[in-house]
């Protein structure tokens, strides 16, 4: 008996090897589902039960994950500003070597509701711009991003595909974000969302809600993100009173 334990180990820890060295090797690319346990084992020579052995050890260091639905797939790389840091969603994927790109969802002109007018210190019913966009880094969805912009005039004929919106703003308004009011909370994702993140309904999602303004504190735009939690991560110095 323990010869067969001890070899069986040694079949599982082989196994591990194999697959260490394929996720090493960007063969199952992050966020990359693997194939079915059944072809898996079968391409590896091995048993289903050894198999799991070997899944079992990646995934306690992280390495993989496994959905009921999904079954085993490699996690993203989770994007997220540097403490401290504002940057736009274009500005992340460049610090990474990524492309952003973004496909407009709803982009039209509207009067402000009575809050977004009171957040925004705008009149009530003046026009903004609705902007809702699905937000991807080389072709992977991230978030579903949701701002109404004070200025619609002057932005709502311009084409947002694959645009930063703070880019825009600081070109054609001369508005420059200085500084975000930024909260994070955790939610579940509705069918829609799901569906446009490539995600399981009902699986965790971050919303992180803002209010963008300039140097002088004037108010430029509200947002919403919906984020992927197994692709954004938020981070923030804290620092205790003196």
């Amino acid at each position: 008996m323990a010869d067969q334990d001890a070899a069986t180990g040694a079949v599982a820890a082989q196994t591990y090897r194999k697959l260490d060295d394929a996720l090493r090797r960007g063969t199952y690319p992050p966020g990359r589902r693997l194939p079915g346990e059944r072809d898996l084992a079968a391409a590896l020579g091995v048993s289903r039960s050894t198999l799991r052995q070997a899944l079992g050890v990646l995934a306690a260091e992280g390495r993989l994950e496994r959905s009921a639905q999904r079954g085993w797939f490699v996690p993203r790389e989770a994007v997220g500003e540097p403490p401290s840091t504002l940057q736009s969603f274009s500005e992340m994927a460049r610090t990474r070597g990524l492309t952003a790109q973004a496909r407009i969802l709803t982009q039209k002109a509207r009067p402000a509701r009575f809050e977004e007018a009171e957040r925004l210190r705008i009149a009530p019913t003046a026009r903004v711009l609705e902007l809702r966009r699905l937000r991807s880094m080389d072709g992977v969805p991230i978030c579903v991003d949701l701002s109404i912009v004070a200025h619609a005039d002057a932005l709502a004929s311009h084409d947002m595909t694959d645009r930063s919106l703070y880019e825009v703003l600081e070109a054609e308004c001369g508005l420059s974000v200085a500084r975000s009011a930024y909260t994070v909370r955790a939610d579940a994702a509705d069918e829609e969302t799901a569906a446009l993140l490539d995600v399981e309904p009902g699986v965790p999602v971050l919303i992180g809600d803002e209010i963008a303004y300039t140097a002088d504190e004037t108010p430029v735009l509200i947002g919403q993100a919906v984020y992927r939690s197994d692709a954004y991560r938020f981070q923030a110095d804290l620092f205790r009173p003196a």
